[in-house]
């Protein structure tokens, strides 16, 4: 008997004594679809020319400017300062907050603010005065304006003297009827109930007093109010 090797040397197969290892297959493609555009997908990662992945990077800061190169630079900053205010009145703090976005140090930002309010080109007084203005003109009471002045960077013990002041006044006051007038002129088809519902919601939004609300609600919502 001949071996196995012997038999493949008789009759001439090469490679004799060690099997051939086939060569690997060629990585399989994924078979790409036509889409309803003619474009061709894979169901995998989406590719750009040269291979690479598509990664969108969106330029700027995305707040509308980018931060400033010299964190130091008061001459820059103050620049920025006027620019912004030019744009719109601002309180010390609403400005200050803006000049930290743009990335000053805050003691560039303290000797800018310092600076403008000593030209009176800030008056945080003068700012709230014409902020409540706005309120009454929407209708707020005098908490919903404190709040607002706050939001706007005011100090709260500004914010609270100067919506003091106007609620002696009689803004407020006049503001609420204002808007119980606004009310029962929109909901005038609906019930009493309704209207006084809504009144009630209204003047809570805005921050008005209770006792002031209940004095507008009884003379315009109440039923003999609306018999009359």
């Amino acid at each position: 008997m001949i071996s196995a090797e012997e038999f493949l040397r008789e009759h001439g197969v090469a490679g004799a004594g060690a099997a051939e290892t086939p060569e690997p297959a060629a990585p399989h493609s994924p078979t790409t679809t036509p889409d309803r555009r003619g474009k061709h997908r894979d169901g995998g990662a989406r590719h750009t020319k040269g291979g690479c992945d598509a990664v969108r990077v969106r330029r700027g800061s995305g707040f509308g400017y980018t931060l400033t190169e010299s964190p130091q630079d008061e001459e820059a900053c103050k620049e920025a300062a006027l620019r912004l205010l030019d744009a719109a009145a601002r309180s010390t703090g609403g400005l200050r907050g803006k000049l930290a976005e743009r990335g000053y140090e805050p003691q560039v930002i303290d000797a800018v603010i310092d600076r403008l309010v000593e030209l009176r080109l800030l008056d945080d007084e003068d700012y709230a005065r014409m902020v409540v203005r706005a309120c009454v003109s929407r209708m707020m009471g005098m908490r919903g304006a404190v709040i607002e002045l706050t939001r706007k960077g005011v100090d709260r013990a500004i914010a609270q003297s100067v919506a003091q002041e106007a609620a002696e006044q009689g803004v407020f006051d006049e503001a609420a009827w204002e808007l119980g007038r606004s009310v029962a002129r929109k909901a005038r088809a609906c019930s009493v109930e309704v209207q006084r519902r809504r009144f009630w919601g209204a003047g809570g939004r805005k921050g008005h007093d209770p006792q002031v609300l209940r004095e507008v609600a009884h003379a315009l919502f109440s039923a003999d109010a609306s018999e009359e």
